[in-house]
């Protein structure tokens, strides 16, 4: 699949900003099975300075300052994407037993980047509770295999947790989300690595986009009218890292469009940064998604 990506964030500001600093993760990730053939920012006004740089777990970041005078401010973030699906896993029933794998990010002496134990720690938005390694346990029962185990939990989130929009903020809490069985696909992804890092596992938080309008006789994917959220499994094997979706309860294919990973959203904030003066101010975000060929 060949996808146009459009997304547009718009601030306006009650009263002049004088300066302000930006932090974008916005260009899609070049995968084994995502490639992104062209990518352009438009920023309105236009910057005193653009740079682009990777961050520590390979995500490409833009950086922009304003040093005039402005109440709106306009990001637009053009990508052409083509996307193939990821090699699916031939039985979930083989893979390692999770204790295994959960053993084997623990130990110093075993063969992995280093970055793949970070995943398997506390971050801001996503810590260890015995109450999630509890619910996490109902899947991850004794020697069951890791994959097998994730396709369960995923399910079983989907199932007892209610997709509902502006339930929750950017700040609320896995303990929240947890408690009211409700919020949005950032919740379920923090509360999927969450329950997953209670038992020793690691797993990333992952950003994109979803197909906006679905093939003929499909279903829409929920959360299709903006950014995404899901999550990846460090599982080892010859395929370490496999992604779920718990917002739809799918192993991501040719509808999600990958942007970044990180610990959690605080790592891959789409558009983030520091500003001056202002007053009070309106956001408006859209994300289009568009087939393309």
């Amino acid at each position: 699949m060949k996808y146009r990506i459009t997304h547009t964030t718009k601030y306006s500001y009650s009263e002049p900003v004088p300066v302000c600093q930006n932090k974008l993760h916005l260009l899609p990730r070049t995968t084994a099975w995502q490639t992104c053939e062209n990518y352009r920012l438009m920023v309105l006004p236009e910057p005193a300075m653009v740079d682009i740089m990777v961050d520590y777990f390979g995500n490409a970041v833009d950086y922009f300052s304003l040093i005039d005078s402005h109440q709106h401010l306009s990001v637009t973030a053009a990508s052409d994407v083509e996307v193939t699906a990821p090699d699916k896993v031939a039985d979930p029933a083989k893979s390692k037993p999770w204790e295994e794998v959960a053993s084997m990010l623990r130990n110093p002496a075993s063969v992995m980047p280093a970055v793949n134990r970070l995943f398997a720690y506390d971050s801001d938005y996503c810590r260890a509770e015995k109450v999630l390694a509890d619910y996490a346990r109902q899947s991850f029962t004794p020697q069951r295999p890791i994959v097998e185990a994730c396709i369960d939990l995923t399910k079983r989130i989907y199932d007892d947790f209610e997709y509902r929009p502006q339930s929750t903020t950017v700040n609320t809490e896995v303990a929240e989300v947890f408690e009211k069985r409700q919020g949005v696909c950032q919740d379920f992804a923090h509360l999927q690595i969450a329950c997953l890092r209670s038992l020793g596992l690691a797993a990333r938080y992952v950003s994109g986009y979803l197909r906006t309008i679905p093939p003929p006789g499909k279903p829409r994917l929920v959360g299709a009218d903006a950014s995404h959220a899901w999550l990846a499994v460090y599982c080892s094997g010859d395929e370490p890292w496999i992604d779920f979706d718990p917002t739809n309860n799918v192993i991501p294919e040719t509808d999600h469009i990958t942007v970044a990973y990180g610990r959690d959203y605080g790592d891959v904030c789409p558009v983030q940064g520091v500003f001056v003066g202002g007053g009070n101010h309106t956001l408006n975000v859209s994300v289009d998604v568009a087939p393309v060929g």
